[in-house]
Parts: structure tokens; C-alpha cells; sequence
């Protein structure tokens, strides 16, 4: 990398020192933050920690909603799955430090029928909330972080904590429950500068917006669920709309952190 970057600046100064400057964002977020893997890969006792100074840390509740110094409708992203993945990670919301683990279902590991073709996380610091209603769409939230599809050329590392750039948002409805999706392009990625919203994603990337609904629309049915559905008319909702909803959820996420919302059996924190 360093060697990559160090041609590059001989050849495009002001281009480098610009990519340099995203890069020490996406350092930032995460320079203090290493993960450590408890348990065997492919079994049930997986667990990928996320430990500073020493400890072990939430990536849901420690890692901070937004990088240091980020622009505006920047977020910092925890990489569930990274591009072409199969197995179904997730930030363990009710296991004490909220590692990453296999989810499961009925008591077997769960994965993917399909890779999934972009790096999947979540947002820290947000909540869905199960206890209210969307106001026009009539569901509850899905009782977990806000996902991210991230839609750059490289594969994200799992267990990684990206800046990323909020392009719009799809409602997904899936079980009845509301399940917004994120989508996002990290920040030090090429495309970057050229993606802002949705619009600009139809134009540089076509066929992305669409590929990532029909994805998430089918990908259960494998195990003989329903298709899932999309609020809005099925649109791909601008940036502005991705940022308000991050800040809904975030402020959801405050609420399950002070108490004044029921965290049922969710672990909130230290």
C-alpha cells in the first residue's frame, strides 16, 4: 500500500494528498481498535472481539457514530461481511462486548444460498426500534444496528471500521418488520468522488441500485420464506433521507443507552 501510494504521489501530487487525507480518516477511526478471534471459524463458538487499550470494547456502543474530523453524511461503518461472503456474520447484539459471530437458525449455522456481491455491515451507534411505528410505513424496527451495503471496488476486511459516504437508502420490510439498508461507498474508494446520491450511483454504477433490491428481495426464499418487500414505491431513497434516517436511529440508540427506551435482552454497555 505504502509503496503504491508513494508512486502515486510522484505521478498525481494533488490527487495523492487528497487520498491521503481520506486514508487518515479511515486510520483514524480505527487506529486505536484491534479485534481478536475467540473460537474456531465455521463453529458456533466463533467470536471476533473488538479490544482497546487491552479491553474489550462494543463496536455497536464504543465505536463512535461518525469519524473524527469526517465530513458531513460521513459514517463509520463496522464490516459484518466482507464482498463475495457466504457466511451470515453479525454483530451479536445481545452477547456481553457485542462480537461478531455465525448467526444461526434452529441451531445450525446460517449461510448465504448466494455470495453477496458488496462488503455488508452496520452502522454503530444506532437502533432500530422495535417498539415504535413508522409513521407511514406502519412496521417496527428490526431491534438491531442500521445496515450498510457498501458498494466500493475492494472487499472490506470483517471486523474493520470504515468512513463511509451515505448515498441513499432502501426500506426493506422483511418479516413485517422494517429493516432500512444503507447505501454507502467508503470514502477512500475511487468511486467516492464521483458518488454523492443515488442519482450519481444510476450513473456511474448502473444496475447497482437495483441489483442490491432484488438481492435482499429474493435472498431468503432458498429457505422457503416469502419475498421481501420495499416501502417508498421500491425506490432507492436520496442521501438526505439515508442521513435522517441515521439520525433517527441514532437517537434511538440513545434512548436504549440512557434507559428511557426497553432494551429487552439486548446488551447495552458498560
Amino acid at each position: 500500500m505504502l509503496k503504491i501510494m508513494s508512486l502515486a504521489m510522484l505521478v498525481r501530487p494533488g490527487a495523492c494528498f487528497a487520498r491521503s487525507a481520506r486514508d487518515a480518516l479511515r486510520a483514524a477511526a480505527r487506529s486505536a481498535v484491534t479485534t481478536t478471534v475467540e473460537g474456531e471459524p465455521g463453529t458456533e463458538s466463533y467470536a471476533q472481539y473488538f479490544v482497546e487499550g487491552g479491553k474489550k470494547i462494543s463496536p455497536w456502543h464504543d465505536i463512535s457514530l461518525m469519524p473524527e474530523g469526517g465530513d458531513a453524511g460521513v459514517y463509520n461503518m463496522v464490516t459484518e461481511i466482507p464482498k463475495y461472503g457466504l457466511a451470515k456474520m453479525e454483530v451479536d447484539t445481545k452477547g456481553e462486548s457485542n462480537p461478531i459471530v455465525q448467526d444461526e437458525k434452529k441451531g445450525k449455522l446460517r449461510f448465504y444460498h448466494g455470495p453477496i456481491f458488496w462488503n455488508y455491515g452496520c452502522i454503530p451507534q444506532t437502533w432500530e426500534n422495535p417498539n415504535e411505528e413508522h409513521p407511514e410505513l406502519k412496521c417496527f424496527g428490526d431491534d438491531d444496528p442500521i445496515d450498510v451495503v457498501e458498494i466500493g471496488s475492494s472487499a472490506l476486511e470483517a471486523g474493520s471500521v470504515t468512513p463511509v459516504k451515505a448515498l441513499g437508502v432502501l426500506a426493506m420490510i422483511d418479516d413485517g418488520e422494517l429493516d432500512w439498508k444503507v447505501i454507502a461507498v467508503s470514502t477512500a474508494d475511487p468511486l467516492a468522488a464521483k458518488l454523492n446520491d443515488v442519482a450519481d450511483i444510476e450513473k456511474e454504477c448502473p444496475g447497482v441500485v437495483s441489483g442490491i433490491r432484488e438481492w435482499f428481495r429474493w435472498y431468503k426464499t432458498p429457505d422457503d420464506k416469502p419475498l421481501n418487500g420495499f416501502g417508498f414505491n421500491e425506490e432507492a431513497l436520496p442521501a438526505a433521507k439515508a442521513c435522517e434516517v441515521i439520525a433517527e436511529t441514532h437517537a434511538a440508540w440513545k434512548g436504549l443507552r440512557d434507559g428511557s427506551i426497553d432494551a429487552g435482552k439486548l446488551w447495552k454497555g458498560n
